[in-house]
């Protein structure tokens, strides 16, 4: 029904930058919040940032500065803008949606499937 295509991951080195994108297609009504999470190796998955419909922003405290999270709503797209990249910010990222199929429908929740950061010297 609702696909989720990631891209811009890959190999940094520290104090670097990367910019993933992930955009969504199918059935879609409305996207409300688009957000990013990753998954460190042997760590549970956090969430690094979400954006609102009407724009609003968080960042968990790591990235703040750093990272920036916007979105392309003719485009259905979600991005996120990493700078100055640490070793620790090394992982898979995901984005999620909660997405609206049709006027009458509840909100579902939809992944991507990932892509590799590994930031290196």
């Amino acid at each position: 029904q609702v696909q989720l295509v990631e891209s811009g991951g890959g190999l940094v080195q520290p104090g670097g930058s990367l910019r993933l994108s992930c955009a969504a297609s199918g059935r879609l009504f409305r996207i409300n919040v688009m957000s990013w999470f990753r998954q460190a190796p042997g760590k549970e998955r956090e969430l690094v940032a979400s954006i609102g419909s009407n724009g609003w922003k968080n960042y968990v405290d790591s990235v703040k500065g750093r990272f920036t999270i916007s979105r392309d709503n003719a485009k259905n797209a979600v991005y996120l803008q990493m700078n100055s990249l640490k070793s620790e910010d090394t992982a898979v990222y995901y984005c999620r949606t909660r997405v609206v199929v049709s006027s009458t429908g509840s909100e579902d929740i939809y992944w991507g499937q990932g892509t590799q950061v590994t930031v290196s010297s």
